[in-house]
């Protein structure tokens, strides 16, 4: 009789053969080259380098882009992540009019800001992501602004200082379900993220949140994460899911089908988000622009 095994304890393959569906496309064409040369020659950022997103191809096509403020060097040390970790250097106080000048050569519609933690910074860099919205607000007013922020550490205060520059949208991702926070999360926690979601809509405004699905949770757990976002009126979900980047990286359990990606959505939709973005290559700015309030 063959020896049955604990679902929680297998080990996963990190080498599974990627299915048709999530083949991406080269960036190819003018709009890609225009946003690829225009982030270089502003010494700017992007998540789409610095994480390597599947859908940078197919973004800066479409002129958009994730701009990824207070440098490149984050100070957690998240298991699914290809940023690097280490001791940031310090930030740079022009770099909100960069990326407004930016946004505004690009004529964005819709502009996400995001970070890599920065708990060595007092507010963890709280101001520099005011100062960007207020600057996009100044140079380009017809742009609306996504932030992606981290935690803060659960500073009410610090993101109290974001929020006081009116963005439009305040994403902050829980990445994962609950049970699997502390293995790919090392830093944080599931309900200081559920916290921050909790007390940017007590204070009026549209908030998103992202996870990623293929690292070993359960469909049930998946359910429970959305019905939890939905108990704290969280507006728009995305899910995508979750590539190792290396080798190095926390072990994929398995691949999602576009159908079960398919159902999540409905799901979603049901439990009352206004929008979910469910996908194989969905990620948390991935068709940002068109989420965007009516």
């Amino acid at each position: 009789m063959a020896k049955k095994t604990n679902p929680e304890n297998t080990t996963r393959n990190t080498a599974l053969r990627r299915p048709e569906w999530l083949k991406v496309r080269l960036g190819t064409g003018n709009n890609y080259g225009d946003v690829r040369n225009l982030v270089h020659d502003q010494n700017l950022h992007t998540v789409c380098e610095s994480a390597r997103c599947p859908n940078i191809g197919e973004c800066w096509s479409r002129r958009t882009a994730t701009f990824m403020i207070l440098g490149n060097i984050c100070t957690r040390s998240c298991r699914f992540c290809n940023i690097e970790v280490g001791k940031p250097a310090e930030y740079d106080p022009g770099e909100p009019l960069r990326v407004a000048e930016a946004v505004k050569k690009l004529n964005l519609r819709h502009a996400v800001i995001t970070s890599v933690a920065r708990d060595d910074l007092s507010d963890g860099g709280a101001y520099i992501f005011a100062e960007t919205i207020r600057q996009i607000r100044k140079l380009h007013p017809s742009c609306s602004i996504e932030v992606l922020i981290p935690d803060f550490k659960g500073d009410n205060d610090d993101l109290d200082t974001v929020l006081e520059a009116a963005p439009d949208i305040l994403n902050h991702n829980v990445e994962t379900v609950e049970r699997l926070q502390k293995e790919l999360r090392v830093q944080a926690t599931y309900d200081r993220s559920l916290g921050v979601l909790r007390h940017a809509k007590q204070r009026g405004f549209v908030t998103k949140s992202g996870l990623m699905v293929g690292a070993g949770e359960r469909m049930e757990e998946i359910v429970q994460t959305m019905e939890d976002l939905r108990t704290i009126k969280t507006d728009i979900l995305t899910i995508g899911q979750y590539l190792p980047p290396t080798k190095m990286h926390y072990p994929m359990d398995r691949f999602y089908t576009p159908e079960e990606f398919a159902e999540l959505k409905r799901i979603g939709l049901e439990l009352g988000f206004s929008h979910v973005e469910s996908g194989p290559l969905v990620r948390s700015s991935y068709h940002a622009d068109e989420q965007i309030p009516k």
